[in-house]
């Protein structure tokens, strides 16, 4: 059944609740893996270097390409639009170092073979930080940002193990996460290629340069998986992506992955259920950030949009029996009502014709899950962000709409929301996350009429007036337009260190200079004063 649930706090809004029936039916596939095994340690590994592969472009089509959507938001006026940032933002840098693209060097001493889109996303452990590109990681020194392992073609994890894996030419959308309860690191990137594979690393230690359990499952579904979102959970590491054959699409998939096998370097098997609705698109499934795991039993919360013009957010249960497959499920959606909004589609650039496609219509990663439960009363909080537009009447420029949903294993609601569009300049690719203290941080790419491209960042604190966002700060300014190409990528980073629960890091990307290939990447740290180490855990909203 589908459940509708009204808005609560920072927009007055009344949606009033309706039930209508299903009609989707659900079934689990069961896929077992094509096989396990495990690596060499990572930093021995002497396969094919990364420059050694040619440039590729990611063959996957946006769908988000829809020029009435520009013209319907002609004259919208978006009711939590924040207009104006009266608050100084107030953090405290840390590092800002290049990362993997144009001009970067590790010990390896390769270079990196400029895929479109790079696709760029880091996690942070004890004291690495690992980023991924299509199609190269990389391995830094969190304290120093100095690089200790690669540039590596990513496809060295599963040199000698699977050949799908392994092959340059098919392989897209990596992912990298660090499992913040086991202290190991997640690596995931698809191959697109015939067979189609799902490509799994889990390591074996908190070090990760060192050795990891492989994995390659086969198609869960109908189709091709495109675009995969990975999110780590106590009972599993789950997947979600939407599924198509050429230009047919099936509709959105949420799976699970035997996350205590894959630790343990066992067989494994994956567990995937199918939402035949073409009118969704992908969801995401909620990643877990801070030291209190979800109560136990909880399920994974998968987040998606609901149809198109319905103004909501449809939050699925996966509750997944990995010994019994059979009561596996995926409950839902309850839908949550939003502030109306129009789905962004494509931001101009400074210098050139050329527009860049937002992904704005869907979720973008990571859906934050932390839990307070030493909060009084306790809750459950889900942070998630997509780009819309500002509601302007000329239909310019793109903001960040954000939202923080509370209680989704009970009663959700939408305990804040708002649009960061302080201006009629363009934010997309977007990144949002919380820490310990309840301080949250947006990271975006920003266009303007008269700059290149830039990483920026915003941010608040729990005293900020529900629903608005600090002024804006640039991290790194680009130097050249995308004149060739209009993907500009599928996600960007935000990501919150495991050992202060404070310290937020940040990686997206920039031009070096006109084009698409000669993209680089950015790491940067920084967290919000009140929030340390010492005190952070200790302070509740």
């Amino acid at each position: 059944m589908i459940y509708v649930i009204s808005l609560a706090c920072s927009a007055a809004l009344l949606v009033l609740p309706r039930i209508r029936a299903n009609p989707f039916t659900q079934k689990t596939i069961v896929i077992r893996e094509i096989h396990h095994g495990s690596s060499a340690p990572l930093r021995s590994i002497t396969g094919k270097s990364a420059e050694s592969w040619a440039p590729q472009t990611d063959a996957e089509e946006d769908s988000d390409e829809n020029p009435s959507a520009e013209i319907a938001a002609a004259g919208f006026s978006d009711p939590v639009r924040q207009w104006q940032a009266d608050t100084a933002l107030v953090t405290r840098p840390g590092l800002n170092f290049l990362g993997l693209g144009s001009g970067f060097r590790g010990p390896s001493k390769s270079n990196y073979p400029h895929g479109v889109p790079p696709d760029p996303n880091a996690a942070v452990g004890l004291t690495q930080i690992v980023e991924t590109v299509n199609l190269a990681m990389a391995v830094f020194d969190k304290s120093t940002g100095s690089v200790t392992m690669g540039p590596i073609f990513i496809g060295n994890l599963w040199l000698n193990f699977d050949a799908s894996c392994s092959d340059g030419g098919s392989l897209a959308d990596p992912v990298v996460l660090y499992d913040k309860q086991a202290n190991r690191w997640i690596v995931d990137i698809h191959s697109l290629g015939n067979p189609y594979t799902i490509c799994v690393a889990v390591s074996q230690t908190s070090d990760a340069t060192g050795v990891y359990n492989l994995y390659a499952f086969g198609q869960p579904g109908e189709g091709n998986q495109i675009a995969p979102k990975l999110a780590t959970w106590p009972d599993a590491y789950y997947l979600s992506s939407r599924t198509q054959t050429g230009k047919v699409y099936y509709g959105p998939l949420a799976c699970a992955m035997d996350r205590a096998q894959m630790l343990a370097g066992q067989a494994a098997t994956l567990q995937c259920i199918q939402i035949n609705d073409t009118s969704l698109t992908e969801m995401l499934p909620s990643d877990m950030d801070g030291p209190s795991p979800p109560p136990s039993g909880s399920p994974n919360y998968f987040l998606m949009q609901g149809p198109a013009g319905s103004n909501a957010l449809y939050l699925y249960q996966y509750h997944v029996d990995f010994t019994n497959p059979a009561n596996s499920t995926l409950d839902g959606p309850v839908e949550i009502g939003v502030a109306p909004y129009h789905a962004s589609i494509q931001v101009p650039q400074y210098g050139t014709a050329e527009m860049l496609n937002t992904n704005g219509n869907g979720l973008l990663p990571r859906l934050v899950y932390r839990n307070f439960a030493g909060a009084t009363p306790p809750y459950e909080s889900l942070l998630v962000t997509h780009s819309v537009h500002n509601g302007s009447a000329s239909a310019k420029g793109v903001g960040m709409r954000w939202y923080e949903l509370r209680n989704p294993g009970s009663a959700p609601l939408v305990y804040q929301q708002g649009t960061y569009a302080p201006d009629a300049n363009y934010r997309w690719m977007g990144s949002i996350a919380m820490d310990a203290m309840g301080d949250i941080a947006l990271g975006y790419s920003l266009s303007t009429t008269s700059a290149y491209p830039a990483m920026a960042y915003t941010g608040r604190v729990p005293s900020d007036p529900p629903g608005t966002m600090e002024t804006e700060a640039v991290l790194f300014a680009g130097s050249g337009n995308q004149s060739d190409s209009e993907r500009w990528g599928d996600y960007s980073g935000m990501s919150v260190d495991p050992v202060d629960d404070c310290t937020m890091w940040y990686t997206a990307q920039y031009l070096t200079a006109a084009g698409s290939t000669n993209w680089a990447t950015r790491l940067f740290s920084f967290r919000f004063p009140s929030c340390t180490a010492a005190n952070g855990p200790k302070r509740l909203p």
